[in-house]
């Protein structure tokens, strides 16, 4: 049977929450469609109520989430910032944006996050921060890094596009650093198209955010009778959705819940109704330490080396199945070459990591059929 026979799975699709039309007609007929209206207070909330945060500001993008976190550290040209290599280049951007220099550090191979064996040698005496990624909501060995940092005087920022709902040693992710970001883009388990949050655990921090967020003005306080006027007080940007975005946002955290159960069970049979034929493969599953809790972001499967990574997405897609690969390495990157450096050591298993890798479909609205026919595609790929 050729794909043309067969219904193609995507590696994606969005997930529409129960009240999500409603409220998007409620927001465009309420008059005032810009930031910061009632839905943008109700989605506030929803996030705060998932991620235990004690503020959060709602964003067009995770991207500007990182952006403000970069501004509120006051970077400066020449600071360092350490990261992954093995990341999307927005958790790179924000902080060059600043003038800073990104200090790619290599991932683990077995959780695909950064390794912190190897955090300790790339610090300096021009190293300001450590930005973490928890891969496919793994969670970063966040008691080492935050005692290093501690130890180092270095403020830790979470990038937890991939993490909402996912724990740490019965801890939430977003709730380490001294900020966390988190992203709410259509490949995410909560979407509104584009969007994100800041999410501030350092109650010191949050007036100044809220500026950065309107422009660099105090204008939130204006509206909440504080000041008798708002004026530019600091630099800032746009960095508010429109409340018809929140809207689509809050039906989407209402139905978090469901979303995760529905998630769980697509991860969980891959998980297990793929683990002898990778085994048998010499393919390697997602592996989650029995000290964390993940979301059930992405399922991936490690080939053998490129050339099976390619053959292997060619063979899925002709039997109907949309699978994709993912990062590419920063440090090697033509920005990554320009704008950052590499730590000691290199990023040998980033580089072998992102030719292996291939993401199966994956979202809450694949059915018990859509599953099947997945792993029936996988299970025929023989490694030879």
């Amino acid at each position: 049977m050729h794909a043309t026979d067969l219904r193609m799975v995507p590696s994606n699709r969005t997930y529409i929450a129960d009240n999500e039309l409603d409220y998007l007609v409620e927001a465009v007929r309420g008059h005032s469609t810009c930031g910061d209206g009632p839905f943008t207070r109700r989605a506030t909330a929803l996030v705060k109520q998932i991620t235990g945060a004690g503020q959060a500001l709602l964003t067009t993008s995770c991207t500007h989430a990182l952006e403000m976190s970069a501004i509120l550290l006051d970077l400066r040209p020449g600071d360092e910032v350490i990261m992954p290599s093995f990341t999307f280049m927005s958790t790179a951007n924000a902080f060059a944006l600043r003038g800073a220099v990104p200090v790619f550090v290599d991932c683990r191979p077995d959780t695909l996050n950064l390794d912190e064996r190897q955090l300790e040698a790339a610090i300096t005496e021009r190293t300001r921060a450590v930005v973490v990624v928890h891969y496919a909501g793994v969670a970063c060995a966040m008691d080492t890094i935050g005692e290093l940092a501690n130890r180092h005087g270095l403020a830790v920022i979470e990038d937890n596009a991939h993490g909402l709902g996912g724990r740490y040693r019965d801890r939430l992710l977003g709730s380490f650093g001294c900020m966390a970001t988190q992203s709410f883009h259509e490949t995410k388990n909560v979407q509104c198209g584009e969007g994100g949050a800041l999410l501030l655990n350092d109650g010191a921090l949050a007036e100044r955010a809220e500026i950065i967020r309107e422009k660099g003005t105090d204008r939130s306080r204006f509206y909440r009778g504080q000041v008798d006027k708002y004026r530019w007080v600091d630099i800032g940007s746009s960095y508010l959705p429109s409340d018809v975005l929140a809207a689509q946002l809050t039906a989407q955290l209402e139905a978090f819940d469901t979303i995760q159960v529905r998630r769980h069970a697509v991860w969980d049979r891959y998980h297990e109704e793929l683990a002898d034929w990778a085994a048998g493969n010499g393919v390697a599953q997602p592996t989650v330490p029995d000290d964390c809790a993940h979301p059930a972001h992405l399922y991936y499967l490690l080939m053998p080396d490129l050339a099976h990574r390619q053959a292997f997405i060619a063979h899925l897609a002709e039997r109907g199945v949309r699978a994709v690969f993912h990062y590419q390495p920063l440090h090697s990157s033509p920005a990554g070459v320009q704008h950052g450096r590499t730590a000691p050591g290199g990023c040998p298993v980033t580089e072998e990591a992102a030719d292996r890798l291939v993401r199966l479909p994956l979202f809450a609205g694949l059915d018990e059929a859509d599953v099947t026919q997945v792993i029936a595609a996988v299970r025929a790929y023989e490694v030879s």
